[in-house]
């Protein structure tokens, strides 16, 4: 319990790869700038440092005009704001009327019925008493009775006459009303700031109201209706004949900051109802209501169909005041486009944009693979060739014949600085006499390839290779057939000489224990390391060096093991340690 409690207080970060390089170097700071210009620019543009609150509005109207109209009977009829407003006004809208269907001296009876409303009949037996439909004036009396010349429809009791035309006179009767006028009245309130501000602003008196005008003032609260209906592009005459809606839009965009206080409306228009599709079916707006008088003590009405634009009032509106959890906030949020830069100058690098080069030694430096157990990936270097071979180990198939997965340079380590030292002084003092380099075992001569009945094994290359108990100790020092290694002067002075591996012992453990059985294991041991040095320089981190076997067998003959027991490989072990395929280190 203990121990998980201790795994909590741990604290992990990233590993950083600096790459020295002025052209990266500037591209980040110029992308960095970009970035930085597009967050302040958008910060300012939609005053993300500010906290907001909405609108919360009230609208009043009043319209005013009169207008002159001759129906069609001849009757001239002055209309006033009484007379063209409707019956009521909804909430934050008015209605005018521009178009009438009148229908005069109707009084309660019995008439025939509007063919279009009712149905033709022959006698009384077609029309049922009492019966009516959605689309009927009146109650049927159950008699059938001429309509004009031709027709006979089901008698009513209804207002008599019954209104008989349907569509609305062109022009409209009321064309005029497009020079009315309307006063909008509009207080609004920001409950959050407790900011209160109406449309009449406080610098606008009785004066500046009578003559301002649409035209040269943005801010005027007086409307024609014609400049709304064109502001909408809309034509007033064609509109006025069967009516519609047009929505007056109020947008109150306030900044309430001292040093850029602004809270002004914005008005626009636009037509709500669908004219195309009104074409058809059901077009404008229209309403009806009637004007009751008496008459020889009997009670008329006059009934009209009116035709008009309702014009809707919609607020709209947002009020920003700079608050410095907002700004922490926003700033928070876009710091992650940073990373904006580190995404495109990783994919530039990855591609052949770059040198390749910088490239490779970059992935290398930031990317750090790990193999699956299952699964070993080794190093492999062949005395005819220049680069080092990365192969999957097999568990079947010899490790000669495997195909490699990839290739790469070899890094040069101190292996040649030793080589040098060797060829130059061939002879290493110390403080004891150093023993003389042990004559190396003949070694079968080269040739073309292994040869029938020679004993040596079918992958081998340099006819010097034993026959190991693994697959994945099936490995020669050649590609091709040709000399061994072992018979190089310089695998004798750097991998075999024993002044040179004691110096390195001594070197690496001044305090080493004296000559004995275990002396000589780490001999043999060194001598693995010199050859992994000499050949591979600094292997891959990932893949662990295999020795050929024709080494492993000449070191083993030069400090054998007096039982002859050896752990053979280990890659596991190898891997951990950076030593030769024999995993005896």
């Amino acid at each position: 319990m203990s121990c998980k409690l201790l795994g909590l207080c741990q604290y992990e970060t990233n590993k950083l790869v600096r790459i020295r390089s002025v052209r990266l170097g500037s591209l980040k700071w110029t992308l960095n700038g970009v970035i930085l210009m597009f967050i302040c620019i958008m910060m300012l543009w939609n005053r993300n440092y500010q906290e907001f609150d909405l609108v919360v509005s009230s609208v009043t109207t009043k319209v005013k005009g009169v207008a002159l109209t001759r129906l069609p009977g001849g009757e001239e009829v002055v209309w006033d704001v009484v007379d063209y407003s409707g019956p009521s006004q909804d909430k934050n809208s008015f209605f005018v009327i521009t178009n009438i269907i009148e229908t005069k001296n109707q009084k309660q009876g019995k008439c025939p019925e509007v063919p279009a409303s009712g149905r033709l009949c022959q006698t009384d037996k077609d029309c049922e008493r009492g019966a009516w439909d959605q689309h009927s004036h009146g109650v049927q009396t159950g008699s059938c009775v001429k309509f004009g010349v031709m027709k006979k429809t089901c008698q009513v009791s209804a207002w008599c006459p019954i209104e008989t035309k349907t569509k609305p006179p062109r022009p409209a009767l009321l064309a005029a009303a497009e020079n009315f006028t309307v006063l909008i009245k509009n207080n609004i309130r920001f409950p959050a700031f407790n900011f209160i501000r109406r449309n009449i602003l406080p610098d606008m008196n009785g004066a500046y109201l009578k003559s301002c005008q649409r035209s040269n003032d943005s801010l005027c609260p007086i409307f024609r209706l014609g400049d709304i209906v064109q502001e909408a592009r809309e034509n007033f005459s064609e509109m006025a004949v069967e009516g519609g809606v047009i929505g007056i839009q109020i947008k109150w965009d306030c900044n309430l900051d001292r040093f850029s206080h602004r809270c002004l409306p914005r008005y626009s228009f636009r037509r709500l109802d669908e004219k195309e599709s009104n074409k058809t079916l059901y077009p404008g707006l229209n309403f009806r209501f009637a004007k009751y008088n008496t008459v020889n003590g009997a009670e008329e009405r006059t009934l009209y169909k009116a035709f008009g634009i309702r014009f809707d009032v919609m607020v709209f509106g947002k009020a920003g005041r700079f608050s410095f959890i907002q700004l922490i906030i926003y700033i928070g949020s876009t710091l992650s486009y940073y990373a904006l830069t580190t995404v495109f100058i990783d994919w530039l690098i990855g591609t052949s944009c770059y040198s390749a080069e910088a490239r490779q030694d970059y992935s290398e430096k930031k990317v750090e693979s790990v193999q699956d157990k299952q699964q070993c990936i080794l190093s492999v270097s062949f005395v005819d060739e220049t680069h080092i071979r990365l192969v999957k180990r097999s568990q079947k198939k010899s490790l000669q014949d495997v195909k490699p997965l990839s290739v790469q340079q070899s890094k040069e380590g101190t292996g040649h600085l030793r080589a040098m030292v060797c060829v130059l002084q061939q002879d290493v003092t110390m403080d004891q006499p150093a023993q003389a380099v042990s004559d190396p075992k003949p070694s079968p001569d080269p040739g073309s390839g292994p040869t029938p009945g020679s004993g040596r094994p079918a992958w081998c290359r340099c006819s010097c290779c034993g026959s190991p108990p693994l697959p994945q100790e099936e490995l020669c020092c050649r590609r091709s057939s040709g000399r061994c290694i072992t018979s190089s002067p310089l695998f004798e002075q750097l991998v075999l000489r024993r002044s040179l591996l004691e110096a390195v012992l001594l070197y690496r453990d001044p305090l080493s224990p004296p000559a004995g059985e275990r002396r000589t294991a780490a001999l043999r041991h060194c001598a693995y390391s010199q050859y992994v040095a000499w050949r591979f320089g600094v292997p891959p981190a990932d893949a662990p060096p295999a020795i050929p076997s024709c080494c492993v067998r000449r070191i083993r003959e030069e400090y054998p093991d007096p039982d002859r027991q050896y752990s053979g490989f280990r890659p596991a072990r190898a891997a951990s340690l950076q030593t030769g395929s024999n995993g005896e280190l």
